[in-house]
């Protein structure tokens, strides 16, 4: 039985959060939730709030942030969508089960407090697809 509860983000691979956040709260109008370094991930985040799904955009801190990586081999772009689940660990074990490629067989820190874990895409149609679990924040 799954536990997915909703979409809780789309992550969009950014050269450059000065650059994009304007067209995000200026021209789109979506509220600016907050930005925070997650240095595990090796990334910056911007978070925007429209209706109940965030758009997560994400800058590398680094050539070596998967980030990084993605937008030197793809370009900017939508890198990840994110399902919202109560326990993240059960996710898991029930994808696993069901013969789904993991890239994160254990939950990582990811921004906000949250914890993460990334499916492979070639289990999901080439779309890389995050579960989350929400922090104590």
């Amino acid at each position: 039985m799954t536990m997915i509860r909703k979409i809780d983000h789309v992550g969009v691979a950014v050269s450059s959060l000065e650059e994009q956040i304007p067209f995000y709260r200026d021209i789109l109008g979506l509220k600016l939730v907050g930005t925070e370094e997650v240095p595990e991930q090796k990334v910056r985040v911007a978070m925007f709030q429209v209706g109940e799904v965030k758009i997560e955009l994400l800058e590398p801190l680094s050539e070596e942030s998967p980030i990084a990586k993605f937008i030197e081999k793809k370009g900017e772009g939508i890198h990840h969508l994110a399902y919202n689940t109560d326990d993240i660990e059960d996710e898991l074990s029930i994808m696993k089960g069901k013969g789904v490629r993991l890239i994160d067989e254990e939950p990582r820190s990811g921004a906000h407090g949250s914890r993460i874990a990334f499916l492979h895409p070639k289990s999901s149609a080439k779309v890389l697809t995050e579960l989350c679990q929400a922090g104590e924040e």
